[in-house]
Parts: structure tokens; sequence; C-alpha cells
């Protein structure tokens, strides 16, 4: 049997699943979109022990940890706001540590390896469309 969470009400987890899903959902619009513009994806949901990254990428000679944020509206500002400098230290600290990793499996000298942190707002209107923002080398 498992144990009712007594922290939540039911429409408050339905609002959770459904914001699972609209984060999922603009995280393969993102990936896909990105693909089009000659980025390769090469992981997704990555954990290292500081967290998590949304998608990692080659482009070109970089490496890029990529976070996405998706809003279906700007009720609460530019999804883009919502990455702050705490935040933002983090994405590169795990970039630095898929690169260090990348560089152990390929064989090759950490120096060598160049990397970025990028940013995409995805915005998923209720009345239809996807809008893509690309900020690239974010720094905090």
């Amino acid at each position: 049997m498992v144990p009712l969470d007594t922290t939540t009400t039911p429409a408050a987890r339905r609002g959770s699943t459904a914001h699972t899903a609209l984060g999922r959902y603009g995280e393969d619009a993102a990936a896909r979109w990105l693909a089009e513009r000659g980025y390769q994806i090469v992981a997704r949901n990555w954990r290292g022990e500081d967290g998590e990254l949304d998608l990692v990428a080659r482009h070109g000679p970089w490496w890029v940890g990529v976070e996405v944020k998706t809003r279906s509206g700007l009720a609460y500002g530019d999804p883009l706001e919502a990455i702050g400098r705490r935040k933002l230290l983090r994405l590169h600290r795990l970039t630095a540590a898929w690169v260090r990793e990348a560089a152990a499996r390929e064989g090759r000298p950490l120096r060598s390896q160049q990397w970025r942190v990028d940013a995409v707002a995805v915005l998923v209107p209720r009345t239809g469309g996807v809008h893509f923002d690309l900020v690239q080398d974010v720094r905090p």
C-alpha cells in the first residue's frame, strides 16, 4: 500500500503533473529545435553531484550545457527570468563536470575542451503554437 501524501491536495498534485508534462514537452521541443540549428544532442537530464542538466549538446567545437525553461504564458514573467545567479553557477559547475567526464572518456586533454552554457525559453501558449528564445553563452 502506498502511503497517502498529506502535504499536497489532489488538485495541487494534478497541477504538478501538468507542470512536469509541460516541462517534458518543452525539453523535447527544445531538443528538436536546437537540432535543426546544428546542435547535436548527446544527453538528456544528465545528473551530476550538484543537480541536473536538461540537455547536453555539441555545437561546433563546443560542449553545451542547455537549461530549458518552459511556460504556457508570461503571467509569471519571461521564462529566462527564472534562471538566477545561483542557478547559473550550478549550471556552470555541472557543465564543467560533464566536460571533465567527456574528456576522460575520449582520452583528450581537458584544456582542449571548449564549453559554455546556453538557455532556451519555450513558450507554449494555450492559444497554440510554440515560440523559442535562445541565449548562448549565459554567464553568472
